[in-house]
């Protein structure tokens, strides 16, 4: 804030110089204001014209254009990058400033939904970085690069340009602007990835830089954001929450609405968590106002809320229009239990079979622990608690190696009722109480419930390969009751009872009701 007041009152006194002003410009992106730091840069672009430096004014004009691009005003964006490259054109021969400019077109290509071919674009742009020795071109178009990779599942090609763009970040090779924006797309791909060891270095590593600059607001808002998420995934939720809020604050404070909207969603699933239903419907909502894709979070709130249909519809929506590895990957655990919910098992075997390809290589870290815990899910509905055992004893491990509190109190409950349904009433109990344990500490209110709620309605063990929904399906079916009446009385739709049916006369072996409801009595179901 001193060097952004200093250069201002320089420049009341007398007008600054081109140099001065991209100073003062940086200066004012650094405390948030985005909005003045494009205004400098347009009147430092003018005096390196006037002045005889195009290249310099190129650079400007670059930096004008990717800012506007990023506030969505495509219109003014594509004019300042058309004269970058009317300014290249005019001056020829091999200059690093062309690899710059590839970066907008790497941007065009993921706007149109070529991702192989924006990081084949950056990675020309990482090339010229590198043989000028311009570390800012370089990590930019080295982790922008990783990231798209990462996007189209090569993972590990992407995590290895994401640890090399932070190598000179953290080597403090970069100038300011550009090692904010490298911390926080790192962190962003890592969080794509499901890397949470990486994310959680590099947040820390963010943090300590913005807190060496205590008027910085630009990236501070983003840094919150990820720092959140972090003391999340640790158990904290009091102060991610408190965290998110903060994130919000300054999110706005920076000019930033897509990182406010990440802080809004953020909120909204710890208030989901906590079972503050409204609190988090609010914020859900706040993140699509400000752009953000509320799902997979809210569909998983109407699902706790017995608004099944609601979930189902919207997890099957936004599924549908998603079609990126990296965040297909990020929707498909909540599919999976949403499909469980409601009784598709052949849908929710089908997106835990995507999630396990996406995670092949990578079983060791958080994808790898999801796709586990989403089979161990399917194989223990689908009456097979053995294989459900095998896949969730991995993901149990893995979880606790990544001191994910919350998922490995989950995967606990699921191993209990594994152990169960084998008989092992014992080792049951003791996953049961684990997890009660940490929801308790957690105040996890909705996981208690549920946890009451299914010791209440314990399986029987031989509960004849019927899951615990389909079991409360056929006991309703037995009583005479109508589809349509279960469905009213479960807050289900008719079609999702339908399929409860449907499975129960395949796992019993009978093909009307009466022969369903007789089954029941005899095998003491009922």
């Amino acid at each position: 804030m001193d060097a952004y007041e200093s250069f201002a009152a320089a420049d009341r006194s007398d007008r600054l110089g081109a140099e001065d002003l991209e100073l003062m410009a940086t200066s004012a992106y650094m405390v948030g204001r985005e909005a003045e730091y494009v205004v400098l840069l347009e009147r430092a672009h003018g005096a390196y014209l006037g002045s005889g430096q195009p290249l310099a004014a190129l650079r400007c004009a670059f930096w004008i254009g990717v800012t506007l691009a990023g506030r969505g005003r495509v219109g003014h964006a594509t004019g300042w990058l058309g004269r970058a490259r009317r300014l290249l054109d005019r001056e020829g021969g091999d200059r690093v400033e062309r690899g710059y400019l590839l970066v907008p077109v790497a941007l065009e290509h993921e706007a149109e939904g070529d991702l192989e071919a924006a990081a084949d674009t950056l990675g020309e742009a990482a090339a010229v970085g590198e043989r000028f020795g311009d570390s800012d071109l370089f990590a930019l178009a080295a982790h922008g690069q990783g990231h798209f990779l990462i996007r189209i599942g090569r993972v590990n090609e992407g995590l290895g340009l994401l640890d090399e763009a932070m190598v000179a970040v953290t080597a403090g090779e970069l100038s300011p602007i550009v090692s904010g924006v490298v911390y926080c797309g790192v962190i962003l791909a890592c969080e794509d990835a499901y890397e949470i060891r990486r994310a959680r270095e590099w947040t820390a590593a963010l943090t300590d830089w913005c807190q060496r600059q205590s008027d910085l607001v630009a990236f501070t808002g983003r840094c919150l954001v990820h720092r959140a998420e972090i003391m999340q995934i640790q158990g904290a939720w009091s102060e991610a929450l408190e965290e998110a809020q903060r994130a919000f604050d300054r999110c706005l404070q920076g000019e930033n609405p897509t990182a406010a909207g990440e802080a809004c969603y953020r909120q909204g699933e710890i208030h989901r968590l906590l079972g503050d239903p409204s609190a988090a419907e609010e914020a859900y909502r706040e993140a699509s106002r400000l752009g953000r894709e509320p799902q997979p979070g809210l569909a998983l709130l109407w699902l706790a809320q017995g608004k099944a249909d609601a979930a189902e519809a919207a997890i099957r929506r936004v599924a549908a229009e998603t079609s990126e590895i990296g965040r297909r990957a990020r929707l498909l655990p909540a599919f999976v239990e949403i499909m469980l919910a409601v009784g598709d098992v052949a849908a929710a075997r089908g997106a835990c079979s995507e999630l396990e390809s996406v995670a092949e290589g990578h079983e060791s870290g958080a994808l790898g622990a999801s796709a586990a815990q989403a089979r161990g899910a399917v194989e223990l509905l689908d009456g097979d608690p053995g294989a459900a055992l095998v896949a969730l004893r991995h993901a149990l491990e893995v979880w606790q190696q990544l001191e994910a509190t919350y998922e490995t109190a989950r995967v606990r409950v699921l191993v209990g009722l594994a152990c169960r349904a084998l008989g092992d009433e014992d080792t049951a109990a003791l996953e049961l109480k684990a997890a009660r344990a940490t929801f308790t500490e957690l105040t996890a209110a909705p996981d208690l419930v549920d946890l009451d709620s299914r010791s209440a309605r314990a399986a029987p063990n031989d509960a004849h390969g019927l899951s615990e929904r389909e079991l409360v399906v056929l006991r309703h079916l037995a009583s005479g009751d109508t589809n349509k009446a279960i469905a009213a009385e479960l807050v289900l739709s008719v079609r999702t009872v339908d399929r409860h049916v449907s499975n129960i006369f395949a796992k019993l072996g009978v093909s009307s009701r009466a022969a369903a409801t007789a089954y029941a009595y005899e095998h003491r179901l009922v």
